[in-house]
């Protein structure tokens, strides 16, 4: 009698046990502008990241890890909701300071869900979705904000009076870091108030990490979300004082191992307190680096093109992630995945549906972040900075087709073998007809129900 009733308490005890151990924390790191070759671990010889490169040999690397957009407002659109961009109405180029829409409370977002389960949730960095008061963190799901609430080279109130622009224009600034004092007017706000104008973009990265730490040890007893979407290393590129490289040629090396210290900062945080076997951290990049600014932008390693483009320099992006209960150590994933399928699968390691029933493009790629299993994502949309549908990802081809700038141009049709070309040189169209027609049918169809059901971000009135 005593056996059956140690073993009835027992089974009752059990889902509560396992409930209790799945409310797992995640922090979430999101650079701007950052290359797919600018980490040690993804093939960087010049840039040091000893800190990501310890999480990637402690976690799980994924190689073929995809962003939504091409830049930045509809990229992180696609993050928090788990749908292409379209689908949510902010798909057409990024917001500026002048800009009335933003991301529409009514969406459901990773930090509602996290929300809905009792979590603690802050924002720290960079938001870019919306800088009116009914658009930021606090009416999207998020207890606290604190960062930039557009692009740091974008200035309060109208985008007015900014310095001189390009390489030679962000070489002056690196020689005078005072320039984020005297040359922008790019606010700091937190939840919805501007509390410095302009911010002092020196201190920005690692204030977003001290601010991340202080969250971390405040609810280090109790389940958290919190997601640091970081405002470099988008131009015009600033660091401590003390740490800065005098050399502009360096700038971006400077940047990048910067925000590689924080994010081992926040590691260590993590591991002191003993949360490091209840916590998953995520490391990744909005979309592909600025090209145009040479030395103050990045590299996109083996893939072609960058930042703006549909290429796989534009959106395929580095992308860690480090829980040493849950994700194997040393492990490395060359299978399909993106952000927009980040809030199924938390939701999913998490033991929590999602309680919106919102139509969202992401999938549950649990099991392929667990390395239990294998990618649920079968294809993948390309859509221009501009929202324009360009491109599908269907297995190892890879279909573009491009609208010509005039009259007097065809449309450029594009077929790629990723599995043999990764730097998209060989283009297969001619000789595969067939697929060019298959998939060429598949986007268009995927895209037109997306239109079919996208639903209006908010307008200011």
């Amino acid at each position: 009698m005593n056996y059956l009733m140690c073993t009835f308490f027992l089974l009752i005890w059990i889902p509560v046990i396992l409930s209790a151990s799945d409310n797992v924390n995640v922090v979430l790191i999101f650079a701007d502008d950052q290359g797919y070759g600018d980490l040690g671990c993804f093939g960087s010889e010049k840039i040091k990241t000893p800190h990501i490169d310890q999480m990637a040999r402690e976690g799980r690397k994924f190689t073929n890890f995809m962003v939504a957009s091409p830049v930045c407002t509809p990229s992180r659109a696609a993050l928090l909701t788990g749908c292409y961009p379209k689908r949510v109405g902010l798909h057409q180029h990024v917001l500026f300071p002048g800009s009335k829409k933003g991301l529409h409370p009514d969406e459901f977002t990773l930090a509602d869900h996290f929300k809905s389960m009792g979590y603690a949730t802050a924002c720290y960095g960079k938001w870019h979705l919306g800088h009116h008061p009914e658009t930021l963190p606090r009416q999207n799901g998020f207890d606290h904000y604190y960062g930039i609430p557009y692009s740091n080279d974008m200035n309060h109130p109208d985008n007015q009076g900014k310095p001189r622009g390009g390489t030679a224009g962000m070489d002056i600034l690196w020689n005078d870091p005072e320039s984020t004092l005297t040359k922008w007017k790019t606010p700091l706000i937190e939840n919805e108030k501007i509390v410095e104008l302009p911010v002092d973009q020196r201190t920005i990265t690692r204030r977003c990490t001290d601010k991340t730490i202080t969250f971390i040890k405040k609810n280090k007893d109790k389940p958290f979300f919190v997601y640091v979407p970081h405002s470099m290393p988008h131009i015009p590129l600033y660091v401590p004082d003390e740490i800065r490289d005098p050399n502009p040629l360096n700038a971006y090396t400077c940047v990048i191992e910067h925000i590689d210290a924080e994010v081992g900062r926040i590691i260590k945080t993590i591991k002191d307190l003993k949360l490091d076997q209840n916590t998953i951290v995520i490391y990744t990049t909005d979309n592909g680096p600025w090209l145009g600014f040479r030395h103050h932008g990045g590299s996109a390693g083996p893939l072609r093109d960058g930042k703006g483009t549909t290429f796989e320099g534009g959106q395929r992006v580095p992308c860690v992630m480090w829980g040493p209960s849950r994700i194997p150590a040393g492990s490395v994933c060359d299978e399909l995945i993106g952000t927009i399928d980040l809030l199924p699968s938390l939701a999913a390691i998490t033991r929590k549906n999602l309680l919106s029933k919102k139509k969202i493009d992401g999938l549950d790629a649990s099991s392929l972040i667990l390395g239990t299993g294998s990618t649920p994502r079968k294809e993948f949309l390309y859509y221009t900075s501009r929202g324009d549908l360009e491109g599908i990802r269907s297995g190892k081809w890879k279909l573009l087709r491009k609208k010509p700038r005039n009259e007097k141009q065809d449309e450029k049709i594009m077929l790629f073998d990723l599995s043999e070309d990764l730097g998209e040189e060989n283009n297969l169209a001619s000789e595969q007809p067939a697929i060019v027609a298959r998939l060429s049918s598949n986007m268009m169809k995927l895209d037109q129900e997306i239109e079919k059901n996208a639903r209006q971000p908010w307008l200011k009135n």
